[in-house]
């Protein structure tokens, strides 16, 4: 057994492991492979289903439930890359380096599912290793680095089959595998039993902000004035003292002079000081600007369309420059900017989008598309109202994502006391945290 200053010098990235834990290269404690099964179905081989990159990526557990790529394979292959419950896949490729090597556990056995492409396949040898702990250990950002200091590549990076089976890891007594495993279980089943009911916390309050401005931005703010009932569709009704107005005649659109710039024009600019914007906010900075000033940018196309998974309708202020994928309107008639977003925030405008592969909202739907608008005193006001509420909702969001990042933190920092024996789990630790689960 290495003694603790020998456990020290093989793995830096952990420092001093307990006296009864020693610390191996990947390969000596686990089979590593690379899959070259690919996603098409050929005459002549055998029907398989593939669990593919996205799959691991996006689930810390692999069992029937998901929904499996179906495919071909050759009997040599279904005989190499079919997975087993214990084998842990983990990414050998990712567009950043820092985010490579995630793992997904095998949690049941699966006939006729193969590992895919883009994956390895690491397969524990259950005398010496567990599955359930490789994958924890995997599932630790500061193992990862060795992966990352190793990943290759410019626009995307790779691991080789090397890097997996050099990999440095420390095994502790197999009982203590186990106890860790179930004990990680437990408690991060818990932790993130949290983080959703916080998550679920934010988006009831974001539906009631958006409630709030909604009915303020359709209504107005007095709750006694007089509703006129109108005959477009999405506009039951509207304050009698307001006007039914089409988004062209109350605003101009700026579409003219928004640039696209590719990622490459952009990729060699070396004083990026402005924001650029696409169909959902900001997603770069560029040398130049269009714009100087404050503009409402709507989405033109893209699936958020039809999801609202983002905000469709924001402002931008400043300098700043836009690509072809956002509408860029001002109001008439010294409007404000901030009703006018909301306003157009607030609306459904699914009729009004063309195309299936690729939504869209072109500028003379949008312009066509009918809205009740007060007078432009009332506009302010109502503005006046949207920011009051927002200074009051920015805290509780601000609170609520603190406790969030905490659980976090908290997570990611008990799964690498656990598998580096910073903390060590008992049996008594493991009863405590299933009766607590």
């Amino acid at each position: 057994m290495n003694s603790v200053e020998e456990t020290k010098a093989l793995t830096p990235w952990i420092g001093a492991l307990p006296s009864d834990w020693r610390a191996t290269r990947l390969d000596a404690v686990a089979d590593v492979l690379f899959s070259n099964v690919d996603k098409h179905t050929l005459e002549g081989e055998e029907p398989v289903r593939l669990c593919n990159y996205v799959d691991v990526y996006k689930n810390e557990r692999i069992t029937g439930s998901l929904n499996f790529m179906e495919a071909s394979a050759e009997p040599l292959e279904i005989e190499k890359f079919q997975i087993r419950r214990g084998d842990v896949l983990a990414t050998k490729d990712s567009e950043e380096a820092d985010d490579i090597a995630i793992p997904a556990l095998v949690a049941d056995d699966l006939p006729g599912v193969l590992c895919g492409y883009h994956l390895a396949l690491i397969r524990p040898r259950f005398s010496t290793v567990s599955g359930p702990f490789l994958a924890w250990l995997h599932s630790s950002k500061s193992f990862r680095a060795q992966y990352e200091a190793k990943a290759v590549g410019v626009t995307r990076f790779g691991l080789s089959q090397y890097a997996f089976r050099a990999a440095r890891v420390p095994i502790p007594p197999f009982p203590e595998q186990q106890r860790i495993a179930a004990y990680l279980d437990a408690s991060c089943a818990a932790i993130d039993a949290a983080v959703a009911a916080k998550r679920h916390q934010l988006e009831t309050l974001d539906a009631l902000r958006r409630s709030t401005i909604k009915r303020a931005v359709t209504k107005g703010l007095n709750p006694s004035v007089s509703m006129l009932r109108t005959d477009v569709d999405w506009i039951p009704e509207m304050p009698q003292h307001w006007r039914l107005v089409r988004v062209k005649d109350a605003m101009d659109f700026f579409n003219t002079v928004r640039v696209p710039l590719s990622a490459a024009e952009r990729g060699v600019m070396t004083k990026k000081t402005y924001d650029y914007y696409g169909a959902s906010g900001v997603i770069d900075k560029v040398e130049a600007y269009l714009f100087d000033g404050t503009y409402i940018l709507i989405a033109e196309d893209g699936a958020n369309l039809l999801t609202r998974s983002k905000p469709l309708a924001f402002l931008a202020t400043g300098q700043f420059w836009v690509n072809n994928h956002a509408h860029i309107l001002k109001p008439r008639w010294g409007g404000d900017d901030t009703f006018f977003m909301n306003l157009l925030e607030s609306q459904d405008f699914s009729l009004f989008v063309t195309g299936a592969a690729q939504p869209k909202l072109t500028m003379e739907n949008l312009g066509r598309f009918k809205l009740a608008v007060p007078r432009v005193a009332e506009q302010k006001e109502i503005a006046a109202f949207i920011r009051e509420k927002d200074a009051e909702f920015r805290p509780l969001f601000a609170q609520i994502e603190r406790q969030i990042e905490t659980l976090v933190a908290y997570r990611k920092s008990l799964i690498h006391e656990c598998v580096t024996g910073q903390r060590r789990i008992t049996e008594a630790d493991l009863n405590q945290v299933k009766a607590h689960g």
